[in-house]
């Protein structure tokens, strides 16, 4: 069985190429069941070879399957190979399983749009390129992945394209990853140059070897991987694009955020950890983009109005209490809370988007109201979501996940109680904003009509999701061991540890969740006048201005690098060099001219130019 571990990538890039060659003369249904079936085909097998993966592990729990070898350039010589440990199957069963929720769910929500083919086949590329990214044996093909996603994260948050505000916010998420990738490819360059490899396990190994704790170039090294995870996970300072990616539609939204592209980052890191705990500074340096980006994004989700955008700070978060863990040797948290991210971040997306719709694509919260009564199942599951983003005790599986980080946060080595309290406040404000949405879109008096109510290709992949945002977490134990096999995984001693003072840090944990609610419920259903009253003061106003605009990073970025770049841009147009390219363009456009004013149709001006030039060829000849 798994012998066929190379079409779980494969299928979905089948479903691709059917659709982008011939979609647009299939029938819709067709263009659906393709589309949805290829995944869901993955899915399966996924499921197959995880059973027996699990049920007869290979030797050092690792299978490696090499397909051909991708070029040989003096000693490097990568391959096209997938290898599957614990770590990457718990990758694969999330971008498989959840990417096939999301395109079940896609097949009501996008079945007016015109662009029905081009979406799925989108889709099942975005799928594709992120199973190549997890199961890929070498950094060079893990590479290829990642600008996969980052290919279709552009076309797909440009999907509607006719608007030129969706092509901006593509745009903006292309370049600003870029950054990052290019560092990121700088890091490759680096590895491949210094230890004579990209396969990630030879890597690993001789990094070990050749690097001691410290080192510079293992700094470098991290520091470059580091790059490349900020900006495909929206960190800072790379996180300005993932609230523009809500141009996308919902479904796309809920797979960047929840399956995908977001998560790369913290797969690149754990994936890469030996480099990391080579480079002590590197590592702290993680831990504190977590820890900050996790409270600048918690603040400036209190102030949006937009639904989706609310929920897209809130992945900005989470990514960050991931970002936490993993700064911490908290390798195994940091793939657990991905692990139930996953569940509870695609539920709220899909929630939000069955609400949208309902309202004839009513995003502000503001313009909704009293949808408990009038879209129950969207409530409940919405709800469910609600919880586990919270980390609501004991019946959400959010709360075992960030129980686990902030716990390590504290006892971890390379810990402390800064990041334990960074993460505590960050928990707080989540389930301020949270609470924020559901008092305000689903309680008190409608604001919004409901034109529509979601169908079961819609309903039926919530209350999955919903089950299993309730569930996951009670797989805490055989994750973790799970995890704990991943060759050449090393956990830290927090982790491995049991701590005396467990109890007290949990109870904070539920007292801070509980919190935030309160102050939710007080300010936005109890005191919601007085609440409005506050914002539409001097001080308010400004401070609901600071956080709606995230922290005003997008309004720095444009005063350091945008106006400079076009100024810059504007000056270089006068300059000598403009002047030789307009010479060259007037040059050839006279040519042009000239060429189209002999082509007069005479037939007696035709000959008599072939005479001449067959007279000047022959006088050439004979003369030289």
């Amino acid at each position: 069985m798994l012998n066929e571990l190379w079409l779980i990538p494969a299928l979905p890039l089948a479903g691709f190429l059917a659709l982008a060659f011939l979609g647009a003369r299939m029938p819709r249904g067709l263009a659906g069941f393709i589309g949805v079936g290829s995944v869901g085909l993955s899915a399966a097998l996924t499921i197959l070879i995880g059973l027996r993966f699990l049920g007869a592990p290979p030797p050092d729990n690792s299978y490696t399957q090499v397909l051909w070898t991708w070029f040989e350039v003096g000693k490097l010589s990568p391959q096209i190979a997938f290898c599957l440990d614990p770590l990457s199957l718990v990758m694969t069963f999330i971008v498989t399983g959840v990417g096939f929720l999301i395109h079940v769910y896609s097949l009501e929500y996008m079945r007016d749009d015109p662009g029905y083919a081009r979406f799925f086949a989108y889709m099942n590329l975005f799928v594709s390129s992120m199973l190549i990214l997890v199961l890929a044996d070498n950094l060079l093909l893990l590479y290829l992945g990642w600008e996969g996603v980052g290919l279709c994260s552009y076309l797909l948050i440009g999907f509607w394209y006719s608007d030129p505000a969706n092509c901006r916010a593509a745009s903006k998420a292309f370049i600003v990853t870029r950054v990052g990738d290019t560092a990121m490819a700088i890091g490759l360059f680096l590895l491949a140059t210094h230890l004579g490899s990209l396969n990630i396990h030879t890597v690993m190994e001789q990094a070990q070897v050749q690097w001691a704790v410290g080192a510079p170039l293992a700094v470098a090294a991290a520091a470059l991987l580091l790059g490349g995870a900020v900006g495909k996970s929206g960190q800072l300072p790379l996180q300005v694009w993932l609230p523009d990616a809500m141009a996308g539609p919902t479904p796309v939204s809920a797979l960047i955020h929840a399956a995908t592209m977001v998560t790369a980052g913290v797969y690149l890191i754990a994936r890469t950890h030996v480099i990391f705990e080579l480079a002590p500074s590197v590592q702290g340096l993680v831990a504190a983009v977590g820890a900050l980006t996790l409270l600048i994004a918690g603040i400036s989700a209190l102030a949006q109005r937009d639904i989706k955008r609310i929920l897209a700070y809130s992945t900005i978060s989470q990514i960050g209490y991931m970002f936490l863990a993993l700064g911490v040797g908290a390798w195994s948290a940091a793939i657990f809370h991905f692990f139930t991210h996953a569940f509870f971040k695609a539920l709220l997306f899909m929630a939000a988007g069955a609400i949208i719709v309902s309202l004839h694509h009513e995003q502000d919260i503001f313009k909704m109201g009293g949808l408990r009564k009038q879209l129950p199942a969207v409530f409940w599951t919405f709800l469910a979501g609600a919880l586990s983003l919270v980390a609501f005790p004991f019946i959400s599986s959010g709360f075992y996940s960030k129980d686990e980080i902030l716990m390590l946060a504290w006892y971890s080595p390379q810990g402390g109680w800064h990041l334990w309290l960074a993460g505590l406040t960050g928990a707080v404000l989540t389930s301020v904003y949270t609470f924020r949405a559901v008092f305000i879109v689903f309680f008190g008096e409608s604001n919004g009509h409901v034109t529509s109510k979601p169908g079961s290709m819609m309903t039926v992949p919530l209350w999955i999701l919903a089950g299993l945002a309730t569930l996951a977490g009670l797989v805490q134990t055989p994750i973790t061991h799970l995890l704990e096999r991943t060759p050449l995984w090393s956990e830290t001693a927090g982790e491995q540890t049991a701590h005396t003072g467990e109890l007290g840090l949990q109870v904070a944990a539920i007292a801070a969740g509980l919190l935030g609610i309160y102050i939710a419920w007080s300010r936005f259903v109890v005191h919601r006048d007085s609440t409005r009253e506050w914002t539409e003061t001097a001080a308010g106003a400004k401070l609901c201005a600071l956080s709606a605009s995230g922290c005003g990073f997008d309004w720095l970025y444009d005063m350091l690098f945008v106006r400079p770049f076009i100024t810059a841009a504007n000056f270089c147009k006068k300059d000598f060099t403009g002047a030789i390219d307009t010479a060259i363009v007037s040059v050839n456009m006279g040519l042009n001219y000239a060429l189209h004013a002999s082509q007069s149709g005479r037939i007696r001006w035709y000959a008599t130019a072939m005479a001449i030039g067959a007279a000047i060829t022959l006088a050439i000849v004979i003369l030289l």
